[in-house]
């Protein structure tokens, strides 16, 4: 056995083969250390294995033990790095490792190739030689070098080693062959390397010869085509009907737009029907063409016409009329002015969408509406840019395509239910949009020229203004719609409601009539709603019943009269009760009134007091300023026990809990600091809050009593649960002018300015 003690020299993802000269870079600081000791010491040979791993910290088990035994040529020390050429020698086989550090030395079995060459050796070896040269013909690039070498070997096994240096690319290949001692073997396994990649070469010819047919078919369409054209020209047809149809409509475009039309219809004569690309320029053509650049309605500005459709499409709504017929005035005496973004501002049901479409028919205008509830993305809006596949226009340029006027009327409803998240803020792209300074050249995404905005009357909708991000609102004219009065909901369901209803459901040559009084059955007692969506909804399930009588052949009755009395044969039991009359006179228990984006309503207020160690505990959902209400009220009435008739003297032996039932439903705001004060004034003086009273108002530790919004809609959700005393802060009397005057007049209201005046109405006999 032939066995030295040689330096070990890693190489990263690579095989020296024996007989073959290369040029190796050795970089790291291992590496650098063993060539420069071997160097010194006048060694020129040493040992080669592949590295199995590609980090710069190895140990033993990360090198293969079969490597090859290598004398170093050529030396070139540089900055960084230090350049070897080297011969590979002789196979070997590490049998142990007698150093590891700084560098790998070890303990090496100099593997000796007996040249016997047989019969069978001899033809394997001209089989393999044979084999890389039909190989090497089809190969697109060799080195001459081996090619010669290759040629005049007589060693197999010089043969072998040559040819896996060229064939072999992975490392476990190449190890492989290198760990095969076997001759016989060996070309074998380098045989069966040069039929892989025959058959690979296969392949490949194979798939361009397809490709080759391919495009020789495509060249011969174009070829086709291009004489085509040339009979075209001669007959006097010198273009085909649809680029001829394209280049008339594109003249009837705007000189800017008419410049960016030309040159993708330019782009569209050179490509062919089946390229992809063709769609794509046919189709932005298309939206180019197809957009109403100059078209428009004329507006009308008639005064009185739009007053008159006003009334006939919406009850009452004065607010709202007004601002429109200020609108058209200022338009018919300056027909250029910039108009106002209006957002109708109001609870579910109140007719925000509809009042839309009655403005689009007062100014003879176009009506279109685009929801934005649940929308994420900007190209949405804006639309997406060409490059993607399937790329459209946003929502706004779609909406003017469709109505083919440049002036409609564009309903953005539902703006406060915009969303964000990673494809953009949509919000944000309305900026523009809404901005009449800047909407006159709008760019899409997907169009990529200037369209004019600024004659589009843009209306909004939204339940609240919370969510809208301040920079969009403050673009926007605010017109709140509140919630309709008992009234209002009779009249409209009278005048608007029953009619369509009686006409949807193809009872128009039937007599049927409401009593006002059943009207009023069903608004109190089957909805409760600040919009009148469900009474609408109510309607129509009495009428769906008198269809069926009507379609079936039981009866021959053509007048229908609807009574108070016979509403629960239709609707069933009455949904909704008076929950202010059971309550009464009840220990503990105060009527706050709440604001919610669907109106008003009325909470209920409990307080209980219990043995315990003088602590708060607040349920029913409550939001973090209702809680600090209900704390500052606690100690308003621990400070003020004395004046406010209340015999407790420690208040530390007892727990209080106060809870505003509904628990499922959140419940925020300082508007009810004033009522949770009357609660825990009533538990603790053991004497009970005014029959039918309710209150709201924010309340501070000195007892003043703070103005809160949301008035109207509170006072309507009074008056629907049959309250006739309401607690008000004295800032908040201007508000009761947007009140009608009945619902005023039916209600006693009390105006204070702090908690003392508040307690004298609610305990007062």
């Amino acid at each position: 056995m032939n066995t030295k003690i040689l330096y070990v020299l890693p190489i990263k993802g690579g095989v020296i083969f024996p007989g073959i000269v290369i040029n190796i870079v050795v970089s790291t600081e291992r590496g650098k250390k063993l060539i420069e000791d071997a160097i010194n010491e006048g060694v020129m040979e040493i040992f080669s294995t592949a590295q199995k791993s590609k980090g710069e910290e190895i140990k033993e088990e990360d090198l293969y033990k079969v490597g090859t035994l290598i004398k170093i040529l050529k030396y070139h020390k540089e900055k960084d790095v230090i350049k070897l050429t080297v011969e590979g020698l002789k196979r070997g086989r590490i049998l142990k490792f007698v150093q590891t550090e700084p560098y790998f030395k070890a303990e090496v079995e100099i593997i000796e190739e007996l040249e016997i060459i047989d019969r069978e050796i001899e033809l394997l070896s001209e089989s393999v030689r044979g084999k890389f040269f039909e190989l090497v013909n089809k190969l697109p690039y060799h080195s001459p070098e081996y090619i010669r070498q290759i040629e005049y070997t007589k060693s197999p096994s010089r043969l072998s080693d040559l040819i896996a240096s060229i064939l072999t690319k992975e490392l476990e290949e190449k190890q492989e062959i290198i760990e095969t001692f076997d001759i016989k073997e060996r070309l074998k396994k380098v045989l069966e390397l040069i039929q892989k990649h025959m058959e690979i070469i296969k392949v490949s010819e194979s798939i361009q010869e397809k490709v080759r047919e391919e495009i020789e078919k495509t060249q011969r369409e174009y070829f086709l085509r291009e004489q085509l054209k040339v009979i075209q020209k001669e007959l006097g047809l010198e273009e085909t009907q649809e680029i001829d149809e394209l280049e008339s409509k594109i003249k009837a475009l705007p000189d800017y737009v008419q410049e960016v039309a030309k040159r993708e219809l330019n782009k569209l004569r050179k490509l062919q029907t089946i390229s992809p690309e063709y769609h794509v320029v046919r189709t932005y053509l298309d939206w180019l063409i197809n957009l109403p650049w100059n078209e428009q309605t004329e507006d009308n500005l008639d005064i009185e016409n739009a007053k008159r459709v006003l009334d006939e499409d919406h009850y009452n709504l004065e607010k709202v009329k007004a601002r429109i017929l200020e609108y058209l005035a200022v338009k018919k005496l300056k027909p250029d002015a910039k108009g106002a973004i209006l957002c109708f501002l109001g609870p579910p049901g109140v007719g925000k969408t509809s009042l839309g479409q009655s403005i689009a028919r007062a100014l003879n205008r176009k009506f279109i509406r685009i929801s934005l509830g649940g929308v994420r993305d900007e190209a949405e809006i804006r639309g997406h840019r060409r490059t993607y596949v399937g790329a459209l226009p946003g929502r706004i340029i779609s909406a003017l395509r469709k109505v083919k006027v440049k002036n409609p009327v564009i309903m953005l409803d539902e703006i406060d239910k915009l969303g964000i998240d990673f494809r953009g803020d949509p919000a944000s792209a309305l900026l523009e949009v809404l901005d009449p300074e800047q909407n006159k050249e709008f760019v899409d995404h997907y169009l990529e020229v200037p369209f004019d905005l600024s004659k589009v009357l843009f209306i909004t909708t939204a339940n609240i203004t919370l969510t809208i991000p301040p920079a969009l609102l403050d673009r926007m004219e605010i017109i709140e719609i509140p919630g309709y009065t008992l009234e209002e909901k009779l009249n409209i369901a009278k005048y608007y409601l029953i009619p369509k209803e009686i006409e949807n459901h193809g009872l128009k040559n039937y007599k049927i009539e409401f009593e006002d009084e059943a009207i009023k059955e069903i608004i109190n007692n089957y909805t409760r709603e600040a919009g009148v969506r469900q009474l609408d909804r109510k309607i129509s399930e009495i009428l769906r019943k008198i269809a069926v009588k009507v379609a079936s052949s039981n009866t021959k009755t053509r007048t229908f009269k609807i009574k108070k009395s016979q509403i629960p044969n239709y609707l069933g039991p009455q949904i909704y009760y008076s929950e202010v009359a059971e309550r009464k006179n009840e220990i503990g228990v105060a009527i706050g009134l709440a604001w919610t984006p669907v109106g008003g309503e009325i909470m209920f207020i409990e307080a209980l007091k219990m043995p315990g160690k003088g602590q708060l505990k607040l349920t029913g959902h409550l939001g973090n300023v209702m809680k600090e209400s209900a704390l500052a009220a606690y100690s308003l009435v621990r400070a003020n026990s004395k004046k406010w008739k209340i015999k407790e003297k420690n208040f530390d032996n007892y727990d209080v809990h106060i809870h505003v039932p509904s628990g499922a439903i959140p419940k925020d705001g300082p508007s009810g600091g004033i009522a949770i004060l009357m609660a825990l004034i009533s538990l603790f003086s053991q004497r009970p809050v005014k029959n039918y009273l309710a209150m709201t108002g924010e309340i501070t530790l000195r007892g003043k009593v703070l103005p809160v919004g949301g008035i109207k809609e509170k006072v309507l959700a009074a008056k629907r649960a049959g309250i006739k005393e309401i607690i008000l802060p004295k800032w908040n009397k201007k508000d009761l002018e947007d009140i009608p005057k009945d619902i005023i007049d039916d209600i006693v209201f009390h105006f204070v300015d702090n908690v003392d005046e508040a307690y004298k109405i609610a305990f007062s006999e």
